[in-house]
């Protein structure tokens, strides 16, 4: 069955003369692809992989273009047009994607961006947008676990972190005082679980958690004073501020880091800095 909102490798069919019909089988209803987004070479009953919606005119059509939003997914979108019904964003493909007034959280506006979810609409059977993205994220969390690799979108601030959504599915914070780098809303993030709370919620980190944290802490500062001639101009009483503006890691996480690698050797420590040991010498 083919989905729309989603990517399929459909099979074509045959050449309409203005594009060509492609479905996974002979006897499903075919998708239209039209001829510029066709391969300059191609057969009938090669695969293609393509991402389907509906047209202007309802048609099921497929496009080689990558939305930037995928059904029952998140995104951060820019409100291209607005009229008497709602706002119309850029999604990436022709025609835009449709936020009608009743799934604003708040009044949209033109030029901006907001952080979108994407839905089939069961009465129309199209693809429709929602900025109350908190209604589709899912009250609790068992397909994650502590310490394992996730997928962040920044949301929001709050007093106490930002926001993100997890895998598009679950709403999780960032703590401020683990943020050691900009981060900005709409900005997607490779993050860790830290722990799972009782409300379901999740709270993450932008940095992997026990050995292998301190693993891929040396590898950057191993390739940091590699990038900076053999040198790198900061010790343990450099301040918090300085190392998470060359490192993005906290003060406690650079002395450890710093630790392990001079116990292993690979560096040697000097008041004014830290040198990479050449084993060449």
């Amino acid at each position: 069955m083919i989905e729309i909102g989603k990517n399929h490798l459909l099979r074509i069919l045959k050449d309409i003369g203005t594009g060509l019909y492609l479905a996974h089988e002979e006897d499903e209803e075919p998708v239209f692809l039209p001829n510029k987004y066709a391969p300059r070479d191609w057969e009938v009953g090669d695969e293609l992989k393509v991402f389907v919606y509906k047209d202007s005119q309802e048609r099921l059509v497929a496009t080689n273009e990558e939305p930037k939003i995928k059904l029952n997914k998140f995104a951060y979108l820019r409100v291209k047009e607005l009229s008497k019904h709602g706002a119309f964003l850029d999604w990436g493909l022709e025609k835009d994607l449709f936020v009608p007034h009743r799934q604003q959280a708040r009044e949209m506006l033109e030029g901006h961006r907001y952080i979108v979810y994407m839905f089939l609409d069961e009465h129309s059977d199209r693809l429709v947008g929602s900025t109350k993205y908190n209604r589709f994220l899912e009250e609790n969390a068992p397909s994650v676990k502590v310490g394992e690799k996730v997928d962040l979108l920044i949301t929001e601030r709050t007093e106490i972190g930002v926001n993100v959504i997890v895998n598009h599915r679950y709403k999780g914070l960032l703590y401020k005082n683990e943020l050691f780098k900009d981060i900005r809303k709409g900005d997607r993030q490779t993050g860790y679980v830290k722990h799972i709370r009782e409300d379901g919620k999740i709270d993450v980190s932008l940095q992997q958690q026990g050995y292998g944290y301190i693993q891929s802490n040396a590898q950057l500062v191993l390739d940091k004073i590699t990038r900076n001639d053999g040198f790198l101009a900061l010790t343990d009483k450099s301040s918090p501020e300085e190392i998470a503006l060359q490192l993005e890691m906290s003060k406690k996480a650079f002395k450890k880091t710093i630790g392990a690698l001079y116990k292993q050797r690979k560096i040697r420590l000097a008041t004014e800095g830290i040198y990479l040991i050449d084993r060449n010498d």
